[in-house]
């Protein structure tokens, strides 16, 4: 039997870790495959450590250099016809409307769109530009239910638009019982309340009407300055430092901070042992925005009460009243109840936790997933 070769689009060789994951597990199923990047950056080594061939070229959409866009769409068509690809799989929208105006008219070989979030779809303008520039050789791969919603709502036929979450490592984040290590960093006692977000400082888009940070930092600030009206002695961590040098928004959260929660607030900035530092928080907030999954997967993972905004992808993984909290986005004073909601009931949180990591393993196991994608492959290869 012919391997598969599948071609897939990254905008970035620095994240994007969810896209690697699901191709290193597609190459253990017998896949080909063949990763485009724009630059050899910190991932490279690791794609090609499991089995990946990277190629190193730009094919993000240049929204602030338009006079690049030629030069990208040409180098991809070469690329494409080198690598001959069974399909190709695009994860970010401007890897996707770049690929899709290299192969304008072509049905094969057939394109998959995995959709890393609702971000876009959020929007009418970019929902459409988006919508629009796929052919009849275009597929999607939503990773969260509200997302595959917006798409069947747009009126895309329901056999182009399949589900499969972006899968996690669900055994490099075990639950661990041994706690410490972040209070003994920051000082904080064992006993004193402390809340914990997980989330890069993403700078507001003011040409996305954004006018606080999209993981919502800010929010999470205004609803500890309340929960301290209930909760005086109550702490909160911010672990993720500035994404895409975001380092003046980084600042301001922390100038926001000193005047509206003074001494209340810690900042531990990027860190590679989030798995270890997350047993020290009585409470995992993820007030974002707009979101996939989110670091609700991860909290929940590690049995972690958590509370999520009611937005994208949190909502298949955070049931209320089951696996722990949502709440309105945007919405401080819902979140401040929230919080103080869980910290006055921590052994029932503690409950829904280890039924949100159930919940987790169940749908978002890598390797599960991986195979889901791969069932995807055939039946777009079967029916192009």
């Amino acid at each position: 039997m012919k391997t598969m070769r599948a071609l897939h689009l990254v905008k970035t060789s620095t994240g994007a870790t969810w896209a690697l994951r699901q191709m290193r597990e597609l190459c253990k199923l017998g896949v080909e495959v063949h990763a485009v990047i724009p630059d050899e950056g910190p991932l490279s080594r690791v794609y090609r450590e499991n089995g990946i061939q990277v190629h190193r070229v730009n094919c993000d959409f240049p929204l602030n250099h338009p006079w690049l866009l030629p030069g990208r769409i040409k180098r991809l068509k070469r690329l494409v016809g080198k690598v001959q690809p069974d399909l190709i799989h695009s994860h970010f929208v401007g890897t996707t409307l770049i690929l899709r105006m290299a192969m304008r008219g072509k049905i094969k070989p057939p394109r998959i769109f995995q959709v890393p979030g609702p971000l876009h779809l959020e929007k009418t303008f970019f929902r459409t530009a988006e919508i629009s520039t796929a052919g009849p050789g275009d597929y999607w791969i939503a990773t969260c239910r509200d997302t595959q919603k917006r798409y069947l709502a747009a009126g895309v036929a329901p056999q182009r638009v399949f589900m499969s979450y972006y899968g996690c490592d669900v055994d490099g984040f075990r639950q661990i019982s041994e706690r410490g290590k972040l209070r003994a960093e920051l000082n904080i006692g064992h006993d004193t309340p402390l809340v914990g977000m997980v989330a890069y400082m993403y700078a507001p888009k003011k040409w996305a009407g954004q006018i606080r940070g999209i993981k919502g930092h800010e929010d999470l600030i205004d609803a500890i300055a309340l929960a301290a009206e209930t909760i005086p002695d109550i702490k909160v961590v911010f672990i993720g430092g500035p994404w895409d040098g975001a380092h003046a928004y980084e600042k301001a959260i922390h100038n926001y901070a000193r005047h509206k929660i003074p001494g209340r607030a810690y900042f531990s900035g990027t860190r590679h042992d989030v798995a270890e530092l997350y047993p020290d928080f009585d409470v995992a907030v993820h007030p974002s925005h707009s979101e996939n999954l989110g670091g609700a997967a991860e909290s929940l993972l590690m049995e972690i009460p958590t509370i999520a905004a009611n937005v994208g992808g949190f909502p298949d993984l955070v049931i209320p009243g089951h696996t722990g909290a949502l709440v309105a986005p945007r919405q401080p004073v819902e979140l401040a109840r929230a919080i103080v909601h869980m910290m006055r009931n921590l052994e029932q949180a503690r409950q829904m936790a280890v039924r949100g990591r159930a919940r987790v393993i169940a749908a978002c196991d890598v390797r599960d997933t991986a195979k889901q994608v791969l069932g995807i492959y055939r039946q777009v290869l079967s029916t192009a």
